[in-house]
């Protein structure tokens, strides 16, 4: 199995999505995982209120975040480390319009370049091969065999989601993302980020 791809997931502040305050990075070539990444994110101003919704979901506090690196600080890492020649450059994660949702609106409020990313969603692609009665990550990855062990931690959920993709290249013998979205009759995505 030589499927590779980057997993990703935010947790936000509030419910602007450019509020982003974790990344969770798990970056799988060939099969495995060569690369994992957390950290928390200061948002950038003006989306930077925490509410209590948010806080109670994933337990990030304002004051955990004020010395944390800025989205754009870690977009310029994510950029510099995933070159779109590499292998592992598709993003993968679960329910992806909200994580690309966060890096557009994110990148945006801090003036950032976007760039181009191909992306598959975990979410769509569980639907197409499992039968479950939610296709909640917890859920999907548990289908999966790599069941979330904290969820809403940004790098445990990534984890969960490279989890779904890597069991569902074993099933369909997929060598690549290409090879495996089609599989499974689900379209790879590309947009500006």
């Amino acid at each position: 199995m030589s499927v590779s791809f980057t997993a990703i997931d935010f947790e936000t502040a509030n419910r602007s999505l450019a509020s982003a305050c974790a990344l969770g990075v798990v970056r799988v070539r060939d099969g495995r995982v060569v690369d994992t990444r957390y950290s928390l994110i200061r948002p950038p101003a003006g989306h930077d209120g925490f509410e209590r919704g948010n806080v109670r979901i994933h337990g990030i506090q304002p004051a955990d975040v004020a010395d944390a690196p800025t989205f754009d600080q870690l977009w310029d890492w994510m950029c510099d480390t995933i070159s779109p020649e590499d292998p592992d450059s598709v993003l993968v994660a679960h329910n992806a319009v909200f994580d690309t949702g966060v890096i557009k609106a994110a990148n945006s409020a801090c003036g950032g370049a976007s760039r181009v990313w191909d992306y598959a969603c975990t979410l769509r692609l569980a639907r197409a091969a499992y039968t479950l009665r939610s296709y909640s990550l917890p859920n999907a990855s548990r289908a999966a065999g790599a069941e979330v062990r904290d969820h809403h931690n940004a790098l445990s959920d990534s984890l969960a989601c490279a989890g779904i993709v890597l069991d569902l290249a074993r099933r369909s013998g997929a060598e690549s993302m290409a090879e495996l979205v089609s599989h499974y009759g689900v379209r790879m995505q590309r947009a500006d980020l």
